[in-house]
C-alpha cells in the first residue's frame, strides 16, 4: 500500500518511478502484476481525440465607456455573452457565421482557440445593451492571449470511458462525428484509444475524482466535475470496463500555459468544427489493484457496432467488436470483411503519456487528492416527452 503523499515525496526527489501505461502492460507480461505494484509508483495515460463538447471561458477586460456585451464574434465565430458584461464562453464546435447569417463550417471555435494559444491575433467583434452603467453600444478590435484576462478552457464533457464503432449500412455516404461513413458498411470508425485510454484504465474511477490534477493541452488542468452525459451504470465486463459509452469527466485548465501542439481546432465534413484535444491523466500505483485494471489488453476491451443510416437515438448494433480487431485494420460484420480505423490519434495519444511522465520525472508534476469521488450511479435520462406546438 501507498499513500499518494509517499509519491509525491519520491517525485519531488526525483526517485519516483514512472511508467505509461503501455510500458506497463508489458512489465507485466515480463514480472506479474505483484511485482510491478512493488516497483511501479505512477502510470501515465493519454489520448489525442476530437472532444466537441469543449470550449474556452474568455474575460476581455473593460472598455471605456465601458460595454455590455450581448452579440459578439471572435474571428466570426459567435460567442455567449450572456452573462458577465465582458465574460464570453466559446465553444468548440460553434461555426464562424458570415455577415448575413450564413454559417462556415470548415472554421469554428476549436480553430480560434487554437490560434489564441498559438498566440495569433484574433478579430473581436461586440454589440452592447446600451445601459447607464455600460453607455457603449459596439466595440470592434482584435486581441490576443496577453491582452486578455482570463482564458481557461472549460469543457463539459470530455474523456468518453468507452464509446462506438460507427458504420453506415445504408445506400448513401453519412458525414457524421466520426467523420464520414461509406454506404454498404464500406467502413468501420472508433473513437477511443482503447487499452491506452485513460479511464479504460481505472474502470470504476477509484483514482480519479474531483480535484484530480492532469495533463490538459500541453498544460496543467483539473478535473471539475462529472461529465455530461455521464453514465457509469453502462454494462460491463467481469474485468469492469464498460462495453459502451460510459463515464464523462469535465475538465478545467488555463489556456495561456497550453501550447497548440495539443489543442488543434478540426473539421469535419459536412458536419462542423470541432477540437482534437491531448489529455494526460496520472494514476498512482496505492495497491495491487491498480496495476491489475492497468494491466488490461486490447483483446480484453470491446465497443458496440452501431449502425448510423437508422436515424434514430437509438441505433441498431451488429453486437461487440474488440479493440485488438479494430486496431488490426479490419473487422468482420455479418461475414464481411469491414476496414477500421481509428478518429484518435493513437500515436499523438502515445505522446501524451509520454510527455506527461517526463514530466512527473523531472519533479515538476504532482499528483493530488481528489476532493471527491465522480458519482458513480448517473442513469441516462432520454429526452422523450413529446410536445406539438
Amino acid at each position: 500500500m501507498r499513500t499518494i503523499a509517499e509519491i509525491n515525496e519520491k517525485i519531488i526527489r526525483q526517485r519516483a518511478v514512472v511508467l505509461t501505461t503501455e510500458e506497463l502492460k508489458a512489465r507485466v507480461v515480463e514480472i506479474g502484476v505483484t511485482k510491478a505494484a512493488k516497483e511501479v509508483d505512477v502510470i501515465t495515460t493519454g489520448t489525442f481525440e476530437p472532444m466537441e463538447s469543449s470550449g474556452a471561458i474568455i474575460n476581455l477586460g473593460h472598455t471605456d465607456p465601458p460595454i455590455k456585451i450581448r452579440r459578439c464574434w471572435l474571428d466570426g465565430v459567435p460567442a455567449y455573452s450572456g452573462f458577465g458584461a465582458v465574460d464570453l464562453y466559446l465553444g468548440a464546435s460553434c461555426a464562424v457565421e458570415t455577415t448575413d447569417g450564413e454559417e462556415v463550417r470548415e472554421r469554428g471555435g476549436g480553430h480560434v482557440i487554437e490560434d489564441l494559444i498559438a498566440g495569433k491575433a484574433i478579430h473581436v467583434k461586440a454589440q452592447g445593451q446600451v445601459t447607464d452603467c455600460y453607455p457603449r453600444a459596439s466595440f470592434e478590435t482584435t486581441v490576443t492571449r496577453e491582452t486578455i484576462n482570463q482564458f481557461y478552457l472549460f469543457n463539459p464533457r470530455n474523456l468518453y470511458q468507452n464509446f462506438i464503432v460507427g458504420v453506415n449500412g445504408g445506400d448513401r455516404p453519412l458525414f457524421t462525428y466520426l467523420g464520414p461513413l461509406q454506404p454498404r458498411l464500406g467502413n468501420a470508425v472508433y473513437s477511443n484509444p482503447g487499452a491506452i485510454s485513460p479511464l479504460l484504465n481505472d474502470p470504476d474511477l477509484q483514482l480519479v475524482g474531483i480535484g484530480t490534477r492532469i495533463f490538459l493541452g500541453g498544460g496543467i488542468g483539473y478535473v471539475a466535475w462529472e461529465g455530461t452525459q455521464h453514465f457509469p451504470l453502462q454494462k460491463r465486463l467481469a474485468n469492469r470496463t464498460p462495453i459502451g459509452p460510459s463515464a464523462t469527466l469535465a475538465l478545467i485548465g488555463d489556456a495561456k500555459q497550453m501550447d497548440a501542439h495539443w489543442v488543434r481546432g478540426c473539421y469535419f465534413k459536412s458536419y462542423g468544427p470541432s477540437l482534437m484535444l491531448g489529455v494526460g491523466v496520472p494514476l498512482p500505483v496505492l495497491n495491487e489493484q491498480v496495476v491489475e485494471h492497468c494491466a488490461v489488453q486490447d483483446k480484453d476491451l470491446v465497443a458496440p457496432i452501431v449502425d448510423f443510416s437508422i436515424p434514430r437515438r437509438v441505433r441498431p448494433t451488429f453486437g461487440l467488436v474488440s479493440y485488438a480487431q479494430l486496431k488490426s485494420g479490419k473487422i468482420a460484420i455479418e461475414g464481411k470483411a469491414v476496414r477500421s480505423a481509428p478518429l484518435a490519434s493513437l500515436f499523438f495519444s502515445r505522446q501524451v503519456a509520454l510527455e506527461l511522465k517526463k514530466w512527473i520525472e523531472a519533479g515538476t508534476f504532482t499528483l493530488t487528492e481528489p476532493v471527491s469521488p465522480i458519482p458513480m450511479e448517473r442513469s441516462f435520462l432520454p429526452q422523450d416527452r413529446r410536445t406539438d406546438f
